[in-house]
């Protein structure tokens, strides 16, 4: 039984360039964590994706990117990181002490770092749709979906699907109930053979039979 892509082939889908999986583009980075088939698609230099599109995201800083399995980024979407924060607690937000010369003197780190957001967590089997904006220290649930052009400024639940600047939430997928029982099942988590024997479930809408799989 064929068992789908390799997880850390950096072009999944030969002959498109432009399809990249973030597990393998990810490694050798401290800072961020990938689950396995998530990936992005952008015609132009898609293997980039960390650089252009994950936005001021430094060592120092300390704060994480988290992105499950399953996930699909659209061309052109970013995720900002803490390091794009001011310190917003005194009169100016103008970034003074970054450039010397005698203004970093009694600059105090803590007023910056008080005011960080924590890490950046996108769950399993989240898209996000083309040009999009995460900010930073947001956690996306499992199974939602962010619309084209959304900013998202806030946490996102769980199979939620949310649109606009700021984003808000426009429906939920299926009903509380469901939701429950697809984060108790987390089929993103099931070996790879067993998700690929039970493939039909987890793209239609038979729940039983996914329960069953569990």
């Amino acid at each position: 039984m064929s068992l789908g892509p390799d997880p850390d082939e950096l072009h999944p889908m030969p002959g498109f360039p432009r399809v990249v999986a973030l597990r393998p583009l990810a490694a050798g980075r401290d800072n961020l964590s990938v689950g396995p088939y998530s990936y992005y698609d952008d015609p132009d230099n898609a293997t980039a994706f960390f650089d252009h599109n994950v936005l001021h995201h430094f060592d120092f800083v300390g704060d994480r990117l988290v992105i499950g399995p399953f996930c699909a980024f659209a061309t052109g979407c970013r995720i900002v990181m803490n390091g794009a924060n001011h310190a917003m607690s005194g009169f100016s937000t103008y970034p003074f002490n970054i450039f010397g010369n005698g203004w970093e003197d009694g600059f105090v780190p803590a007023t910056w770092t008080a005011e960080n957001r924590g890490d950046t967590v996108i769950g399993a089997d989240v898209w996000i749709g083309a040009e999009a904006w995460i900010l930073p220290g947001v956690t996306i649930g499992p199974g939602a979906i962010i619309a084209a052009k959304a900013v998202v400024t806030r946490d996102v639940a769980p199979f939620a699907v949310v649109a606009g600047n700021p984003a808000r939430e426009v429906r939920r997928r299926f009903d509380d109930a469901t939701i429950a029982s697809l984060i108790e099942i987390a089929w993103w988590d099931w070996p790879v053979a067993q998700i690929t024997r039970n493939l039909d479930a987890i793209r239609g809408r038979d729940l039983a039979r996914l329960r069953s799989a569990a």
